[in-house]
């Protein structure tokens, strides 16, 4: 047998495993977010955002499981999904819908985990969070208005993330006179919660950030990060253009959890020094293993 038979059958099969997982964690991010909803959120008349609001709502007026209406209401993004975006997000996003609304009529009849407004308003918003992050990471989404605001940003002058929160502040409001106001104002504390939740599971506690630092001592500082927090620096030059002063640039990339680290270390040699930190969403390359932080 070629080399390069042998080579295309180990990609076959790590392609076939990698799709296999990809299923798996969808199932899981599915169930997760049922468990947050049924068994926290829904028997307390706390809600969620988007689709999954509405389908909430629904339920209460009409008295069927919620399940159906996340399955009925999302079918139409399903398929503008698969003609805008692509086949892979809409078979992944209709396996996380499909999962999802049985999961919910199964549990819809087990009590619920607790009674206290509170605890189930974090508790579900945490549960709802990693379920949502684990879908989205792996490819597909449990709630059509993230279609919606994805195709709508191409025409409207707003982010995706201000037509989701335009959208989600009318389906609270309308929460507040079906339900009660406290129980909507749970529900917005609920998709914060969630919110950050996602960010945590999409991006990962190792979320990236990158760091400018401008200093009169800045070859001090660059063996200090090198030394104690192990990343590696790269010198810039620059020139301020009110003094016109040509100065050292450090840059450098850096994970969440050193975020304090690199302060300290840039405080304890220039107070003064600017510091600029700001979050990127993706870093690949480079040879550079981190070290432990001292």
């Amino acid at each position: 047998m070629s080399k390069s038979v042998v080579h295309s059958a180990v990609k076959n099969k790590t392609t076939i495993g990698h799709h296999i997982f990809r299923i798996v964690m969808v199932i899981i991010g599915a169930l997760i977010f049922a468990v947050g909803l049924e068994l926290f959120l829904v028997p307390n008349n706390v809600m969620d955002g988007g689709i999954v609001g509405i389908s909430i709502i629904s339920s209460h007026l009409f008295g069927l499981p919620v399940g159906v209406f996340i399955f009925i209401l999302n079918l139409p993004f399903i398929f503008i999904g698969y003609k805008q975006i692509g086949k892979t997000f809409a078979l992944t996003t209709a396996l996380g819908i499909t999962i999802l609304s049985v999961a919910t009529v199964v549990m819809h009849h087990i009590d619920p985990f607790t009674k206290d407004l509170l605890l189930a308003t974090v508790f579900g918003g945490i549960f709802l969070g990693i379920g949502v992050g684990l879908v989205i990471r792996y490819g597909g989404c449990l709630d059509g208005t993230e279609v919606l605001a994805i195709l709508s940003n191409i025409k409207l002058p707003f982010s995706v993330g201000e037509i989701i929160l335009f959208i989600n502040l009318i389906i609270f409001t309308i929460a507040g006179f079906v339900f009660t106001w406290e129980q909507a104002m749970y529900s917005v504390v609920a998709y914060y919660i969630a919110s950050k939740v996602i960010d945590i599971v999409v991006l990962g506690m190792e979320e990236s950030k990158s760091v400018y630092i401008i200093s009169d001592d800045i070859e001090e500082i660059g063996q200090a990060i090198l030394n104690r927090l192990g990343r590696g620096v790269t010198y810039l030059h620059g020139e301020g253009a009110y003094t016109g002063n040509n100065k050292k640039v450090i840059f450098c990339v850096i994970t969440r959890l050193e975020e304090s680290k690199m302060k300290e270390i840039v405080r304890s040699i220039d107070n003064q020094a600017f510091l600029a930190i700001g979050s990127i969403s993706e870093v690949k390359g480079g040879r550079f293993k981190k070290k432990g932080i001292h």
